[in-house]
């Protein structure tokens, strides 16, 4: 797949810098494959879209991990805890920093390679929320970047369709839950000249035997976001309750137990939109794209969401 099939234009202005005033207000964008037909919604009425679908989320909790360093003034970027006190971790300016010194109460232990290090931290991150960069305006509350069902911490970003429920909306439809700790690897674009070229490091998730065994004899599953899907289609595909997965979803993959997918609109060049577009079409999917700008849509993780059924 050429990288140029996951370009798209996007006025800066549809970047929403804000969460909706209230979760559940934000728009949905429905698509139905079977009949081409596509609806303009809003998120609250999520439930009347749905014919029975058991609703799988993602209950992984964002870690305050942006620590911030005065000198050299740059930041350490906690990605993944590796044991009680230790955490791969990304570091700026990496050129500048020195193994075996403390920067903002993090010791750099060993530089890995391309700005990641592996760290020791001493008790839980205190730091700030680590919102992706396109999003530059300040957030108020740092509970709008956690989904009101987080659990188990350990993400380095929010799987950011579920930040549309509310409790509400949640006692409406039929949930179970499952965790995947999301890495930036996630949303790292892709560079290489094709997307198979392109490799994503593992992320850890998990199952219980009673979650999957809902999930494996569901009639029809709905996957909240990306990081669901893959872990779904990890186990799906013989994988273990609980591991890493490297699984990298492409036009062309086989989705043995997704069988409609809730999320929002991602960046251009990104494995997200890559996973999307296996799932619904790659043209169609540009189609969407092109639709949901004409119409105004808000993109990215504060945005909007898509429904595709």
């Amino acid at each position: 797949m050429e990288l140029s099939e996951l370009d798209y234009e996007l006025p800066h202005e549809l970047i929403a810098q804000h969460p909706a005033e209230r979760r559940d207000a934000s728009r949905l964008l429905v698509y139905d494959r079977r009949t081409g037909e596509v609806r303009h919604r809003v998120f609250s009425e999520l439930p009347q879209e749905l014919a029975g679908e058991l609703v799988v989320v993602n209950d992984t909790r964002v870690v305050p991990a942006r620590i911030r360093i005065d000198s050299p003034k740059g930041e350490v970027l906690l990605l993944e805890r590796t044991s009680a006190t230790e955490w791969e971790a990304l570091a700026k300016p990496t050129r500048r920093l020195e193994p075996g010194r403390t920067y903002g109460g993090v010791e750099l232990l060993e530089h890995l390679g391309e700005g990641r290090w592996r760290v020791r931290l001493e008790g839980e991150p205190h730091g700030d929320t680590p919102l992706p960069p396109y999003i530059t305006a300040p957030l108020g509350d740092p509970d709008r970047y956690q989904t009101v069902y987080a659990d188990h911490a350990g993400s380095a970003a929010a799987p950011t369709a579920g930040l549309h429920f509310t409790p509400e909306l949640l006692q409406r439809v039929d949930v179970e839950r499952v965790t995947l700790h999301v890495g930036l690897d996630t949303f790292r674009p892709v560079s290489e000249p094709t997307l198979e070229e392109h490799r994503i490091h593992g992320e850890r998730y998990e199952m219980t035997a009673e979650a999957w065994a809902r999930i494996a004899g569901a009639e029809r599953v709905l996957a909240v976001g990306t990081t669901t899907t893959r872990t779904l289609e990890t186990v799906a595909h013989g994988g273990p309750l609980a591991g890493r997965t490297e699984l990298f979803i492409t036009p062309g993959f086989e989705f043995k137990r997704v069988d409609a997918l809730l999320t929002n609109f991602h960046l251009p060049r990104s494995t997200l939109l890559a996973l999307v577009m296996a799932f619904a079409g790659i043209e169609e999917v540009r189609r969407l794209y092109a639709l949901a700008v004409a119409k105004r849509y808000r993109f990215y993780s504060f945005g909007d969401a898509m429904l595709i059924l």
